[in-house]
């Protein structure tokens, strides 16, 4: 196999890890990222190119004739980043992972999803959608509901649009907010009702290409900001991989009634996919049911899982084109993962960026691995540019050994109101 000049797209810890895992692969002939943080500099060349410019990364493809682009964000392959490629004789030859974007509704609109769960006989929540012309309609469904209610803006919404009501008459005030008042823009314009599931969560990914797939580890992300999955969401606060409830009977279950329906859904619909599948899961009862679908890998789940992969990334990426992508054997390292994601004070609300990071250099890399998310370098000095800051992976034989080796080397690194969670894996650290 010839060596590659490749480029990746995005700014975050999930960018940061990819960059890390692409840089290690003799395939890689040069990487290039765009935008990139001040982690991602240390494995490639970062490009001051926003991941939804598609001329500038047209450009900057063609100038360093890239052979292999990884889209890293969402939004970008719901505006149709691959679509924009192959349709241009100039790039139609880049080999891109990331889906089409007709192939992107899956996460790009929660209606899509929804129809296409249904359709296929893939488990998941009740639900009906509702728009302007049919606003009363929704507010006779909402008022008979039984509560929680969930509320979801039908297109993308920076991670804020899903709203879990706890009574009628505030689901009812946040329905008028999405429809009548464009709360999350044009993405409120549909909004999905659902019924509210209890149980577990977790997530798992594939890497496909729209009719094979290969299995990756599967992750448990921790959203909330406070210990004990208090207080309000965010990006992500931390995840742990593997999952230890995830066992063989449950993950043959997902694979037989979500991962496969999903794939043969895919080749009916002459859905153009080659990438990445991420299946966000409740788990209830011990049967899995679909939460969402994401068309990327997440992030932090990203820095739980790639660590854990032993395989040449390039390579596994490489094969998603080939005639042989079946045959691909999946190496997984047996040991536990777990990350802690450090973040900015104030964070998911105000915070400040801009702030000097110290102790990074005394962090052994064969010990924590440290992925940054929200950083740039400014005058030679590494600062914050972010609320979710950086993200702390380390492996050990159980989660209790990886998660406070982690935390330890977390409280090595300081900035003025850094946060982070001293409990990832809490529910996993006495049993496992």
């Amino acid at each position: 196999m010839k060596s590659e000049n490749i480029l990746l797209t995005g700014s975050g810890g999930r960018e940061h890890t990819l960059a890390w895992k692409l840089a290690q692969s003799p395939l890689c002939n040069q990487l290039y990222i765009a935008p990139g943080n001040g982690g991602t500099r240390e494995h490639g060349i970062n490009l001051e190119i926003s991941a939804t410019d598609f001329n500038a990364l047209k450009d900057a493809a063609l100038s360093n004739q890239i052979s292999l682009i990884i889209v890293g964000p969402e939004e970008p392959l719901v505006k149709g980043f691959v679509d924009f490629f192959k349709n241009d004789p100039s790039t139609a030859h880049i080999k891109i992972i990331g889906p089409a974007k007709e192939a992107a509704q899956l996460e790009g609109s929660k209606a899509f999803s929804k129809s296409f769960l249904n359709k296929y006989n893939i488990p998941t929540a009740a639900y009906k959608e509702f728009t302007a012309e049919n606003y009363n309609e929704g507010i006779d469904y909402i008022r008979k509901h039984d509560l929680p209610i969930v509320l979801k803006a039908d297109g993308l919404a920076a991670g804020k649009g899903v709203l879990i009501c706890h009574n009628h008459l505030e689901a009812l005030a946040e329905f008028e907010l999405m429809i009548l008042q464009a709360k999350f823009g044009v993405s409120g314009n549909k909004v999905v009702i659902e019924e509210f599931l209890e149980g577990m969560e977790m997530s798992a990914f594939i890497l496909t290409n729209g009719k094979e797939f290969i299995l990756l580890p599967e992750a448990k992300d921790y959203k909330r900001i406070g210990e004990n999955d208090k207080g309000l969401n965010t990006g992500g606060m931390g995840a742990v991989s593997p999952v230890p409830f995830y066992n063989e009977a449950l993950q043959q279950k997902v694979l037989t009634t979500i991962i496969q329906p999903t794939i043969d859904g895919l080749q009916k619909e002459k859905l153009d996919y080659n990438g990445f599948i991420f299946f966000g899961l409740m788990i209830r009862e011990n049967e899995p049911m679909v939460i969402e679908y994401n068309c990327r890998l997440g992030d932090p789940e990203t820095e739980v899982i790639l660590p854990r992969i032993k395989n040449d990334l390039v390579e596994l990426l490489l094969a998603v084109f080939d005639k042989n992508f079946a045959c691909v054997k999946i190496d997984i390292d047996e040991r536990s993962a777990a990350t802690v994601v450090a973040v900015s004070g104030g964070y998911p609300g105000l915070f400040r960026t801009g702030i000097e990071i110290h102790g990074i250099d005394s962090i052994r890399p064969e010990e924590t691995l440290i992925f940054h998310s929200g950083t740039l370098y400014d005058n030679g000095k590494l600062i914050t540019n972010g609320g979710r800051v950086l993200a702390a992976t380390s492996l050990g034989e159980n989660i209790r050994e990886a998660a406070e080796i982690s935390t330890y080397n977390l409280e090595q690194i300081y900035f003025e109101d850094i946060y982070f969670r001293g409990d990832i894996g809490y529910e996993f650290r006495n049993a496992y």
